[in-house]
């Protein structure tokens, strides 16, 4: 079976299908086939918060080069990116490569960033979050932070589901969980492609807008250091985080950055290659 479907077993035929979010009217680009909106922080957290206030089942993917590479070699799990209602350029070298391909400036919309700036907006207008991912002790850590940084901010759920796959059983029983907790936000750190994989089997059985926003949980707990900001201005955070966790970072940096810049480049030469659209007619239709 297909790491990206999960069986349905009869706890998960008794929940409900809940509707999906109006796509938002934002530019998109596809880089090297994954799709991604022209979405700054400020448009994110706009259509995000909005979306929690309707209580629509939606999800939203922070991409880096990482996640396009990762699309790139497997079809099956850039399908489940392109099927986000919001994909935000999460690093230097994604919001680069689309600044490429138009012409113009577009900044990023990093998942660690985001997450603060979405907790800040949930607590002052009273919606209700969770946390999906990592470990107990992270998100003990986690909760103990957010709540100190934005006193009101109601945390209603907290799950740290076992490493490895989980059968349908458990998954739908995490599901019924979350769903009566009743809350607007759901922020997931169980790291890429996991992360995108669950939010995609989720969609339609969640209530809530569901966030990947990978390494966040272990940055905002305190257990990971992130680079400073002077760093993350220049683009070089990838480089900070390769220097504190080499062993874990250096294959997919030497398999994917090599080939992502070499790739992206032979794509921006296509694009500025092809001639112009032709201009409309201005000549008026006859009926």
């Amino acid at each position: 079976m297909s790491p990206y479907t999960t069986p349905l077993d009869t706890a998960e035929l008794r929940q409900p299908l809940f509707r999906r979010p109006l796509a938002p009217p934002l530019p998109a680009t596809h880089v090297l086939g994954t799709r991604i909106h022209h979405a700054g922080y400020q448009a994110a957290v706009d259509y995000i918060m909005r979306w929690a206030h309707d209580g629509v089942s939606a999800y939203v993917c922070t991409c880096n080069v990482h996640m396009v590479m990762e699309g790139y070699d497997q079809g099956a799990f850039q399908h489940v990116v392109n099927q986000a209602d919001l994909v935000t350029p999460d690093s230097i070298g994604v919001a680069l490569a689309l600044s490429a391909y138009q012409g113009h400036r577009i900044g990023r919309a990093s998942g660690p960033d985001l997450m603060l700036r979405v907790c800040e907006r949930a607590a002052a207008a009273g919606v209700r979050i969770g946390l999906y991912g990592a470990t107990e002790d992270c998100l003990v850590q986690l909760s103990a932070r957010l709540q100190a940084q934005f006193p009101t901010l109601d945390i209603a759920c907290q799950i740290a589901p076992p490493f490895g796959e989980l059968e349908a059983a458990q998954e739908a029983a995490y599901v019924e969980q979350i769903n009566a907790a009743q809350v607007g936000l759901l922020f997931v750190g169980l790291g890429c492609p996991k992360q995108e994989r669950w939010m995609y089997r989720q969609r339609g059985r969640i209530q809530a807008v569901m966030m990947g926003v990978g390494a966040a949980f272990d940055f905002h707990a305190g257990l990971k250091p992130r680079a400073p900001s002077w760093i993350r201005r220049t683009g070089l955070e990838w480089a900070y985080r390769l220097m504190r966790e080499p062993r874990r970072l250096w294959k997919r940096n030497v398999k994917h950055s090599p080939r992502f810049v070499a790739l992206a480049l032979q794509e921006a030469q296509r694009l500025k290659r092809q001639p112009p659209p032709a201009p409309r007619s201005s000549t008026p239709r006859r009926f």
